[in-house]
C-alpha cells in the first residue's frame, strides 16, 4: 500500500470522525442527564436527513442553507419526544425504558417507509461540491464542509455546556439531580432541554451528511451503532470526550477497510469497542 493511499485513508477517517462525534454528542448528553440510552437516535438522524432532502426538493434550499431550519425542527422534535414519551418512563424499570425508545425507533422507521418509500435519495449539486487535491490526497469538498460544520457545532455545544448558566445547570443535573433540585434548578426543564439539544446535534449532523450521503429510511442504523461505540469509547455522559472518540472511530473504520477488507471495517470498530469496555468500562476518559 502506498503512502498516498494511507494518507488518503487517514484524512477520510478524520473528516468522518468529526461527524461521528457530533452524532454521538447528542446521545452522550442525553445519557449523562438521565442515564437513558436513546435507541431511536439513528431515526432522529434519518428524519434530519429527510428534512434536509425535502427542503432541497420542494424549496430548492441547499443543505447548508436549510441547516438552521433542520436544527430547529429536530430541537422541537426532541422536546416533543420528551414530553410525549420520555417523562412518563423516567421512573420505570430499565427494560421499560429500553423498549420505549426501541419501539419509537421502529415506529419512526416504519412511518418513514410508509410516507417516502424505501428508495435511495440524494441531494444533487449541493452548493459545496467537487474535490480538492493536496499533495496526491483528494479531499471531497462536501466532506470537508461537513467536518468543519461538525467541529463548529461541537465547539458551540462545548461552549454552551461549560460557559453558560443553562449549560452549567445541565451539568449539575447530570451530576446529581436531587442536589440540583434542592439548589432551585428545574430538573424536568433540564431533561427536556437535554433531549432538545441532543436532537438538535443530530439535526446538524443530518443536514451536513445529506450533502454527500444517500438518504433512505434505514440510513440511521449504522450511524447509530457507531454513535454508541463512540459514546462508550469516550465515556458515558462525557460530551467533550466524544470528539476524540469520534476521530478514533472514523480513522479505525477507514484504515480497517483499507488494510484488511471493506467488509471487515465495522467488525474492527466493534472489536475495539469490546476491548475498551472490558479494559475500561467507564470509557477512555470517564464521565465529564
Amino acid at each position: 500500500m502506498s503512502v498516498e493511499t494511507l494518507l488518503q485513508g487517514l484524512v477520510s477517517g478524520l473528516l468522518m470522525g468529526f461527524v461521528y462525534a457530533l452524532i454521538a454528542a447528542g446521545l452522550s448528553l442525553i445519557f449523562g442527564l438521565m442515564e437513558i440510552v436513546n435507541f431511536a437516535h439513528g431515526e432522529f438522524l434519518m428524519l434530519a436527513m429527510f428534512a434536509t432532502f425535502w427542503a432541497w426538493a420542494l424549496a430548492k434550499l441547499d443543505p447548508l442553507t436549510s441547516l438552521p431550519l433542520t436544527v430547529g425542527l429536530l430541537f422541537l422534535f426532541g422536546l416533543a419526544v420528551y414530553h410525549g414519551l420520555i417523562r412518563w418512563i423516567l421512573g420505570a424499570p430499565m427494560l421499560a425504558q429500553i423498549f420505549a425508545t426501541f419501539g419509537l425507533a421502529i415506529f419512526l422507521r416504519a412511518a418513514a417507509q410508509a410516507l417516502w418509500g424505501v428508495d435511495f435519495r440524494v441531494v444533487k449539486n449541493p452548493l459545496v461540491d467537487g474535490r480538492l487535491a493536496v499533495g496526491g490526497v483528494f479531499i471531497g469538498l462536501p466532506q470537508l464542509a461537513a467536518s468543519v460544520g461538525a467541529l463548529a457545532a461541537f465547539g458551540f455545544l462545548y461552549w454552551f455546556i461549560t460557559r453558560t448558566e443553562t449549560g452549567l445547570a445541565l451539568q449539575a443535573t447530570a451530576q446529581d439531580r436531587q442536589a440540583a433540585s434542592l439548589m432551585g434548578i428545574d430538573t424536568q426543564r433540564m431533561f427536556a432541554l437535554g433531549w432538545g439539544v441532543g436532537a438538535a446535534c443530530v439535526g446538524a449532523a443530518g443536514a451536513l451528511l445529506a450533502m454527500f450521503f444517500y438518504i433512505f429510511p434505514e440510513v440511521g442504523v449504522t450511524f447509530a451503532l457507531l454513535a454508541y461505540v463512540t459514546v462508550a469509547l469516550g465515556g458515558f455522559g462525557n460530551v467533550p470526550a466524544t470528539l476524540a472518540a469520534g476521530v478514533v472511530v472514523g480513522v479505525v473504520e477507514v484504515l480497517a477497510g483499507l488494510l484488511i477488507a471493506p467488509a471487515f471495517k465495522y467488525a474492527v470498530v466493534f472489536a475495539l469497542y469490546l476491548v475498551v469496555v472490558l479494559w475500561r468500562p467507564q470509557g477512555l476518559f470517564g464521565r465529564f
